[in-house]
């Protein structure tokens, strides 16, 4: 038996997603949709403006890419693009980002102890971790979150959200990667199951 197994088994790591004080899995398109049944028929047609939602920044350099990579994706559904204020429809977009330093939980130091596992023979085993990996790297996590409603009267007929975290070097931490990735997995299979959350990988 490989004498690091302990030590290897004992390593523990928690993330905690500063956008939500919760934790979060690094890697796939976390995706949550809803809609009502009745509404369906008017999703996929006509024109559709995509516009910051309400106090958002219009003007932001960062939104601009992820409102052009939304207008893809509904062009691909049967929406045509229309300029903002225009269109049967808008599709509101709000964009969170934030970076955030994983903490450890617990002590980096443990101790297990388990009848047939030690490592030299013995019937009792006593195993020792200790954390040798180094602090966690920097996290980025990006929320993305999409409104349709009918323009004259303001009613949403859909709403979409999307989230991934990844590491502060990663090249999907950039908006240019980020916005079409998350984009791209809210709009799968348009417009979804409404209430179930799914992962894109």
């Amino acid at each position: 038996m490989n004498a690091r197994a302990p030590l290897i088994a004992a390593m523990a790591l928690t993330l905690s997603l500063a956008l939500g004080a919760c934790a979060a899995p690094t890697g796939p398109v976390e995706v949550s949709r809803f809609h009502a049944p009745e509404k369906m028929a008017l999703l996929g047609r006509g024109s559709i403006a995509v516009e910051a939602a309400p106090g958002i920044d219009a003007d932001s350099l960062e939104l601009a890419s992820y409102r052009a990579a939304v207008a893809r994706e509904l062009v691909k559904q049967g929406y045509t693009e229309a300029k903002a204020g225009e269109g049967s429809q808008v599709a509101e977009v709000r964009l969170r980002r934030g970076s955030f330093q994983p903490m450890r939980d617990g002590s980096p130091v443990s101790v297990g102890v388990g009848g047939s596992t030690g490592s030299y023979g013995s019937g009792v085993g006593v195993g020792v971790g200790i954390d040798l990996s180094g602090t966690p790297p920097e996290q980025v996590a990006t929320e993305l979150a999409v409104v349709i409603r009918q323009r004259l009267t303001g009613e949403p007929l859909w709403e979409g959200r999307a989230t991934f975290t990844v590491k502060a070097s990663s090249p999907l931490a950039e908006t240019q990667l980020a916005a079409p990735r998350l984009a791209e997995a809210m709009f799968v299979d348009f417009p979804g199951v409404s209430g179930e959350t799914y992962e894109v990988k």
